[in-house]
């Protein structure tokens, strides 16, 4: 792992640090941000004008899954023409919702919602489609008050649009396909034949940067998900601030992305969505996801589409990096024009990110600059970003432009709580006031609920490390604390690929245990039966044995008491998103999984039996 990293004109690395008299620092970055756009429409607007046959979105469609392009200028049509649609309800500055996943027809709704002035809300699909009493749904309509509901397939949407009729009575349906029975229904068809009048014109040019353009909602890990308020002052904010990071100077690689990641939250619908719009690219919208059964399609995209910079999740990257180890066509492809990648929502696995440089270097000749940022929701996802190229994962960078970080120290003195102040954070929660103010300070920074740890405190332009959420942390009997989010990335390392998640137990326990989802297909492979049960696996002689050396190896590495993993409990039953033990994003909420799984948690720190796997 000599070799260079791929040049990339990143800005400077600088911090500017303020101690205060109460041991709390303020971190800030000591360049400008620069001017910000006035909206978010604009951007399209401007392509229409300038590249209108540029494509600017394309996706799959039809029984031969032949790519559909849509150009800017095109595009920019049907968007006046839904603008006019929605104007024409007479619902000002009431929420149109979308229950569905990345569209052509999506993206082109979510700039019209915007134009009109009306909050566009992007719902994650899970709500609709996986959940069996769609509650948390119908408490999110409640809370929106929509006058539409958008869905891509009216039948594949029948159940929840079912759901919503008594919480949104009144609420006017959009189905691009197979439309279903309701009393306001309408189709994008005939959406888009409405003919625009100048209050288009007049309405686009009513918004401000105080304007709401959108409600975004947080992962709904406890309780109903919260809306935070997003201006659009705050994405415009946020998108200056991301594209500060790189210097090009007229020398600028065209973008063409291939992306999965939801619009319905922050990664996908603030920095993918609109920074292509902001560069006037392409985005190939990807319909596989990071699982074994729709990876494959990811995998198809990119042997046709060589993006420019690549986002992902650590499990869509470990998918990837077994993938590229087995195909050269698809590693030609992928790195042909690659300049940066990007994870976000974990600690991407050190093993991970090594196999990915391997194979760059094979390509390339070059590694490749992995490039991931820290933010939230609340933020736009604005606060960190590693702006130079890293020989290590688990960085969150230095402040962006226009950020202001105070930082707390915590009780081990090597931390720091996060909390932040920027152009880019909300101004609240959607009809929660008291929330709102539990969520900011005395001098309104926002609290993050995150530790940070310096990588040198000598050297504070070499960034934070992420230090784990506080809220998960807890000690054991002995006082000791265990700090969750390091631990379980270090576990995942350690069993690398048998295990797809863990918990980490303790709590006032004598010691540090773990609860694992086991990654069914990687352990079938290890045991050479293709078709093994949980039940089988779990009670395996070689995959026992595996675990048993992997969690010896990483005691080796971690002896101390508050890393050390003692047991084991394989766990049969996947996460419940209705339970609350798995986010809409797919992360792991441990508190609610500890609170769930009482009789797991129990039966490790009795005697080892069942599933339950001894280490020491």
């Amino acid at each position: 792992m000599l070799a260079p990293f791929r040049p990339l004109p990143f800005l400077e690395r600088s911090v500017a640090l303020e101690t205060r008299a109460d041991g709390s620092l303020i971190a800030r970055c000591p360049v400008p941000l620069k001017a910000r756009e006035a909206h978010i429409p604009l951007l399209l607007r401007r392509n229409a004008l300038t590249r209108p046959d540029h494509v600017w979105l394309a996706q799959r469609r039809g029984a031969n899954r032949d790519w559909q392009h849509l150009t800017y200028g095109h595009a920019a049509r049907q968007v006046d023409a839904a603008t006019q649609f929605l104007l024409t309800l007479g619902r000002p500055g009431a929420t149109v919702m979308v229950l569905s996943g990345n569209s052509l027809e999506h993206g082109m709704l979510e700039l019209a919602a915007m134009q009109a002035r009306m909050p566009y809300a992007p719902v994650t699909t899970a709500y609709s489609l996986l959940s069996t009493d769609h509650a948390k749904l119908k408490a999110m309509a409640r809370l929106l008050e929509p006058a539409v509901l958008f869905v891509q397939s009216g039948h594949q949407y029948e159940r929840a649009l079912r759901a919503l009729q008594e919480v949104a009575p009144d609420a006017t349906v959009i189905c691009v396909d197979d439309p279903v029975s309701h009393p306001a229904v309408k189709t994008w068809a005939e959406v888009i034949a409405t003919p625009v009048t100048p209050a288009v014109t007049a309405s686009i040019d009513a918004i401000d940067h105080d304007t709401v353009a959108k409600y975004q909602f947080t992962s709904g890990s406890t309780g109903v998900p919260k809306a935070a308020i997003v201006t659009q002052g705050m994405l415009c904010t946020a998108m200056a601030m991301t594209s500060q990071m790189i210097q090009w100077r007229g020398d600028a690689p065209e973008t063409v992305l291939l992306d999965w990641l939801p619009w319905s939250h922050v990664a996908g619908g603030h920095a993918v969505f609109n920074g292509v719009l902001e560069d006037g690219g392409t985005l190939y919208i990807d319909d596989g996801r990071p699982t074994s059964q729709e990876f494959g399609e990811t995998l198809r995209n990119l042997r046709e589409i060589s993006p420019v910079r690549f986002s992902g999740m650590p499990v869509a990257y470990a998918m990837l990096a077994e993938a590229l180890q087995q195909d050269d066509v698809l590693g030609a492809s992928f790195f042909r024009n690659l300049r940066r990648m990007t994870y976000s929502g974990a600690r991407l696995p050190d093993a991970v990110h090594e196999a990915l440089q391997r194979q760059a270097v094979r390509h390339t000749g070059y590694r490749i600059p992995f490039v991931s940022a820290y933010g939230s929701t609340e933020t736009s996802a604005a606060v960190t970003y590693v702006y130079w190229p890293s020989e290590r994962a688990g960085l969150i960078g230095l402040p962006h432009p226009g950020v202001e970080m105070k930082l707390l120290p915590l009780e081990d003195g090597t931390r720091y709580e996060i909390r932040v102040r920027s152009e880019a954070v909300m101004p609240g929660y959607l009809k929660q006031p008291e929330l709102t103010a539990q969520s900011f300070d005395e001098e309104g920074f926002l609290r993050m609920g995150d530790a940070a740890s310096f990588v040198d405190p000598q050297r504070p332009e070499e960034g934070f490390a992420f230090a784990g959420r506080v809220a998960e942390e807890f000690k054991l009997q002995s006082g000791v604390f265990v700090r969750v989010s390091t631990l379980r990335v270090d576990c995942l390392n350690a069993a690398s690929p048998v295990l797809c998640d863990v918990v980490i137990t303790g709590a006032d326990r004598p010691f540090v245990g773990a609860l694992a989802w086991l990654n069914l297909d990687a352990c079938r492979e290890l045991v050479q039966m293709p078709r093994a049960t949980f039940e089988e696996l779990a009670s395996h002689p070689r995959l026992q044995a595996f675990l048993v050396e992997a969690f010896r190896s990483h005691n080796a590495r971690h002896p101390g008491s508050s890393t050390r993993i003692r047991r084991i409990g394989l766990l049969a039953v996947p996460p419940s998103m209705d339970g609350g033990e798995t986010t809409d994003k797919g992360y792991i909420n441990q508190r609610k999984v500890l609170e769930t799984r009482q009789a797991h948690v129990e039966a490790l720190y009795g005697a080892a039996a069942g599933s339950v796997i001894e280490i020491d």
